[in-house]
C-alpha cells in the first residue's frame, strides 16, 4: 500500500486522496452541497455575533451598520455604546430579522456589516516586523477551506505574535463571516493577504531574507529545527497536505512526532504547536 503524507503526520493503509503526479484538488460543484453554516459560502460583509463585532470596533475597521436586537441583554448596551462613539449607525431589528440576515447562524443579538473582507498587501505584513524590530513572523495557509480551521489559525496566529497570515485566491477560505467568529475576533487584528500565486510569493518571500519552513511528516523534528529567524510556516490545506510545487519551495521541512495510532492533526491543532514551538524558541533568545 502507498504511504500518502499530508502536513502533520503518515498516513498509511489508506486509499490514497489524490495522483501524486498531478497537484490538482477535486473541484466542488455549488449544486452538491446545501447551504451551511460551516460553510465557504457565508454571508460577506458580515460580522456576526458579540466577541467579532467588539474586536472588530475596537480594531478601527470600517463598519457601516450596526444591527442589534434591542432585547438581547448583556454586552449588547457596550458594543452600541462604543458603536455610537464611532458614530456609527445602529439599527434595532427583530432575532428574526438577524437570523435571516445571517442566513440562521448564530448571531447573539448583534451583526455588524460592511466590515468583513479587508486584506492587506504581502509588503504591509513585511511592514509590520520591520516596525517591531522583530524577525518576521509569517503564517502561509496552503489552500484550507475549512473556514473554522482557518479562523482557528488566525486565532492562534494572533495570540503568538505573527506578523500576518497569507492566503490564497483559490481553493481557500476566505475571511467571511464563519471565519471572523471562529477567530474570536482575531480576524480584525491580523493582516491577512490573498495572492495570486503562493509559489510566487513565496519566492517573494524568500528575496526578503525569509526562511520558509513546510510542515511535512518527512521534515525534521520540530523541536530540532531553529525557528528563531525570519520565517513563514506553511500549513498544507487539510486532507493533502501541501501541494508539490509549494513543497518543492520549501527551505526545510519540519513535522511533529506521531506515536499514537492516528497518524495526522488536524490543520488548526497543528498548526498551533508549530507556532507555539517558534514563540518558545524566540523567547529564550
Amino acid at each position: 500500500m502507498d504511504k500518502r503524507r499530508d502536513g502533520y503526520g503518515e498516513r498509511t493503509g489508506r486509499k490514497p486522496h489524490r495522483d501524486n503526479s498531478s497537484d490538482r484538488r477535486p473541484r466542488r460543484e455549488a449544486s452538491e452541497k446545501p447551504y451551511r453554516e460551516d460553510s465557504a459560502e457565508m454571508p460577506e460583509g458580515l460580522i456576526i455575533g458579540r466577541n467579532p463585532v467588539l474586536e472588530a470596533l475596537k480594531s478601527g475597521k470600517a463598519i457601516d451598520v450596526l444591527y442589534v436586537n434591542p432585547d438581547a441583554g448583556g454586552s449588547i448596551s457596550s458594543i452600541t455604546r462604543i458603536a455610537r462613539e464611532q458614530g456609527i449607525v445602529i439599527k434595532s431589528v427583530s432575532e428574526q430579522k438577524l437570523s435571516q440576515m445571517c442566513r440562521g447562524a448564530v448571531h447573539q443579538g448583534v451583526i455588524a456589516s460592511g466590515a468583513c473582507a479587508e486584506y492587506v498587501s504581502v509588503e504591509d505584513i513585511l511592514e509590520v516586523s520591520r516596525r517591531k524590530g522583530t524577525a518576521p513572523f509569517i503564517i502561509i495557509c496552503d489552500e484550507i477551506e475549512d473556514p473554522h480551521n482557518l479562523g482557528a489559525i488566525i486565532r492562534t496566529a494572533e495570540a503568538a505574535g505573527a506578523d500576518g497570515i497569507i492566503i490564497p485566491k483559490r481553493r481557500s477560505a476566505s475571511l467571511n463571516a464563519t471565519v471572523f467568529k471562529t477567530s474570536a475576533g482575531a480576524a480584525s487584528w491580523l493582516p491577512c493577504a490573498k495572492v495570486a500565486n503562493i509559489p510566487q510569493t513565496m519566492d517573494m518571500l524568500r528575496e526578503n531574507g525569509i526562511w520558509i519552513f513546510g510542515t511535512d511528516a518527512s521534515g525534521d523534528s520540530y523541536t530540532h529545527t531553529d525557528l528563531t529567524g525570519p520565517m513563514a510556516l506553511v500549513i498544507g490545506s487539510e486532507g493533502y497536505g501541501m501541494g508539490k510545487l509549494v513543497r518543492s519551495k520549501c527551505d526545510h521541512l519540519v513535522s511533529l512526532p506521531m506515536n499514537g495510532r492516528i497518524t495526522s492533526l488536524n490543520a488548526s491543532v497543528a498548526a498551533g504547536i508549530f507556532m507555539y514551538e517558534a514563540v518558545r524558541q524566540r523567547s529564550l533568545n
